[in-house]
């Protein structure tokens, strides 16, 4: 799951490479407050998304534009997912090969969605989107029984399997933020899975996902590689610290904090300067 300045994925998809694309320049401090945002980000992330909460306003304060901040975003965002989702694996809360042709679906439907990103309404997009995750929160919040404990899936893992990893990643291609909410629902509501089952396979799907729209952006050529690097290793850590944490309580931290990342994430879209609502209402 990454959140982003939802309105420039447009155009992201449209800019050409350009290797002289102007860097900011970053002193050590700054650097250092961008290590500490990536640390932050991978921890909160690995138990209930949100990230991108975090990452992308520190990238755009920092001096970035929208699109070096999404591409950036991306390339770091790898390194958060990837070590929760080993961390997941190597405690066996998800089986890295049977999930594969899942992974891969999600990951086509990442770089589908963001090669399309041009030419979808997008405007439609961040008018929904805030209603939808105030709905996946108040799902959480009033479903009871919602624990670590598996229930009956309401389909099968094929029909699963084929519809809910491509559909979820090609949205995280083409718009992104609350990919990690829809894939947490799906899982819970649709397959069945605890709580903590669903994270794990949430990491999983969201780092291939991650992967298709991170080969987009690196492609148009508005990554910057140094301080993504950077960031990814800081993500790494703070992944994994919050992945182990999310293995030793379970539903108990999972389940609050996916419900405060939702609504933040809502209220985020909804004060976005590009949300089409904020036109619609006159602000």
């Amino acid at each position: 799951m990454t959140c982003a300045k939802a309105g420039a994925v447009k155009d992201a998809a449209v800019v050409p490479a350009n290797p002289l694309i102007p860097v900011p320049e970053f002193g050590f401090d700054l650097i250092l407050l961008l290590i500490f945002a990536a640390l932050v980000a991978g921890f909160m992330d690995s138990i209930a998304g949100g990230g991108g909460l975090i990452v992308i306003p520190a990238l755009l304060i920092a001096g970035f534009s929208p699109v070096e901040a999404l591409g950036t975003n991306k390339l770091q965002g790898l390194f958060g997912s990837g070590s929760a989702t080993i961390a997941f694996a190597a405690k066996g809360h998800v089986d890295l090969k049977s999930q594969l042709p899942s992974a891969l679906l999600a990951f086509a439907g990442a770089v589908l969605g963001a090669a399309l990103a041009t030419i979808l309404p997008g405007d439609v997009l961040r008018g929904v989107m805030p209603f939808l995750l105030v709905a996946i929160a108040l799902y959480f919040i009033f479903k009871p029984n919602l624990d670590d404990v598996d229930r009956a899936s309401r389909i099968t893992p094929f029909a699963f399997g084929v519809v809910v990893p491509p559909l979820i990643g090609f949205y995280d291609g083409v718009f992104g933020p609350g990919a990690g909410s829809f894939f947490m629902l799906a899982f819970v509501a649709l397959a069945g899975y605890g709580v903590l089952k669903a994270t794990a396979h949430t990491k999983l799907l969201n780092f291939a996902s991650n992967c298709g729209g991170f080969i987009a952006f690196a492609i148009a050529g508005v990554v910057v590689w140094k301080i993504g690097l950077l960031m990814g290793l800081a993500q790494f850590v703070g992944a994994r610290f919050g992945a182990y944490l999310a293995m030793r309580t379970g539903a108990r931290i999972i389940k609050p904090l996916l419900i405060t990342v939702s609504f933040v994430l809502a209220v985020r879209l909804l004060l976005d300067e590009n949300n089409p609502l904020r036109a619609f209402v006159g602000m």
